[in-house]
This record gives structure tokens, C-alpha cells and sequence, in this order.
């Protein structure tokens, strides 16, 4: 089987990610930031190896490749998953919060993808696996630094895919709409409320429906899915 690399893979959605591709076989590197605990537990759990990592730094995240292939091998599955919230108006918006934002959640996915691409392509295999959101589907009030780095994931999701795709490697993007997740547990219970409410499903998504959706991607099974987006929202966005 392969090797997959999933950043921000040792908590929320890409720890279920992280499950999932290990529960296939894959040898999996979750790449993580500054949560050491979280890295510790992951690995007591799953058995599988954490690299420290800034996603957003270019230079961090080719020397983190080149150990990740060192030690475990070529790498044909890369999921994009890492993504922070510095949510504001944006005409109360410091430029700091945007550019992390940025930095963080879409120039990640150039840096982590321009650090493996060379590898698939000499394999003449590849997935890459993009976690996008709702919102940057539709937008959201107050998160113009989010819905633009996700918004730009699908744009970037589309043009890899026509790059890559006679190399046999594959570039498709996920959507999911509001997952219940440590981030999402953690906001107030009337927000919560209200947004459920929103959703034609009536409750918010689970991690492990999120995960489902990346195994699939990353089988031979999807080998003619490419440069798509999949929505995994409830029915409360739908385009």
C-alpha cells in the first residue's frame, strides 16, 4: 500500500482521516504543529508516525517530505487538511489574521503538494486530497481570510488535476459543511443551535463521514474521479 501524508492529521477531522487511511493499509505521517500532547496520543493510538511541521513555511515543508520519504518511502497520497480561523469584519481585520489565514490554509497546499509532486509523478501514481469548506462555497460573514483560502483550494484543486492528471495522479477537493469537531463543540450553544437549523439533515456531519469520503478518493476505486468537489453538508449548500 501507500504512504499518506495528513497535515493536521492528529486531531479532529484528519485524525479520522489519519484512521481511516491507516484502517486501509496506508503507512500514514500526520503532520502537526504545535499540539505535542495530541501528537503523542495519535501515535500511542494508531501506531502511525507524527512529523512537526509550519505548513506554511516552504522550506519546513520540503525538509519534512524528504524525511517523511526517507524513513517510509515514496509518498502517493497526500491529504491538505491543515486550516486555522481568524475570524473578524474585515474592516476590523488586522493583516496579521488574514495572512495566516492565507498562508496557512492555501499556500499549504502548494508547499506540501510542490514537496511530494515530484515523487507521485516519478511513481506515475498520485492522490491529492484537498479539504476545502462550505464556506468557501457560499462565504460566511466574518470569515473573508477562510472563505477565500478555500474558495482558492478548489481553484488550485482544479488546475493540478488537469496538470497531473497523465501522470496518473488525481487532485479532487472536499466541502464538508459544520462537523462536530473539538473547534465546533467549543462555540456557543445558540450559534450551534441556530446553525443546525440550517441544515436540511437536521444535525451537524461526523469526522468519520469526512474520512469516508477521503478513503474513497484515495482508492484505485476513484481513479476516474478528478478535479472534482464533493459537498458533505447536510443538504444546507448545494451547487
Amino acid at each position: 500500500m501507500s504512504v499518506a501524508i495528513v497535515t493536521g492529521g492528529t486531531r479532529g477531522i484528519g485524525l479520522e482521516i489519519s484512521k481511516a487511511l491507516a484502517a486501509d493499509g496506508h503507512t500514514v505521517a500526520a503532520i502537526y504543529h504545535g499540539n505535542d500532547k495530541a501528537a503523542k496520543a495519535f501515535k500511542e493510538e494508531t501506531g502511525q508516525e507524527a512529523f512537526k511541521a509550519d505548513v506554511a513555511d516552504f522550506a519546513d515543508c520540503q525538509k519534512v517530505a524528504e524525511k517523511i520519504i526517507k524513513k517510509l518511502g515514496a509518498v502517493t497520497i497526500l491529504v491538505n487538511n491543515a486550516g486555522i480561523t481568524r475570524d473578524g469584519m474585515l474592516h476590523k481585520m488586522e493583516p496579521e489574521d488574514w495572512h495566516s489565514v492565507i498562508e496557512t490554509n492555501l499556500t499549504s497546499c502548494y508547499n506540501m503538494s510542490r514537496a511530494v509532486m515530484k515523487n507521485m509523478r516519478d511513481e506515475g501514481y498520485g492522490r491529492v486530497i484537498n479539504i476545502s469548506s462550505i464556506n468557501g462555497q457560499k462565504g460566511q460573514m466574518g470569515q473573508c481570510n477562510y472563505a477565500a483560502a478555500k474558495a482558492g483550494m478548489l481553484g488550485f484543486t482544479k488546475a493540478l488535476a488537469l496538470e497531473s492528471a497523465r501522470k496518473g495522479i488525481t487532485v479532487n477537493a472536499v466541502c464538508p459543511g459544520y462537523i462536530k469537531t473539538d473547534m465546533t463543540e467549543s462555540m456557543d450553544s445558540a450559534v450551534l443551535e441556530s446553525i443546525v437549523k440550517q441544515i436540511p439533515a437536521g444535525r451537524m456531519g461526523k469526522p468519520g463521514e469526512i474520512a469516508a469520503i477521503v478513503s474513497f478518493l484515495a482508492s484505485d476505486k476513484a481513479g476516474f474521479i478528478n478535479g472534482a468537489t464533493i459537498s458533505a453538508n447536510g443538504g444546507q449548500y448545494m451547487n
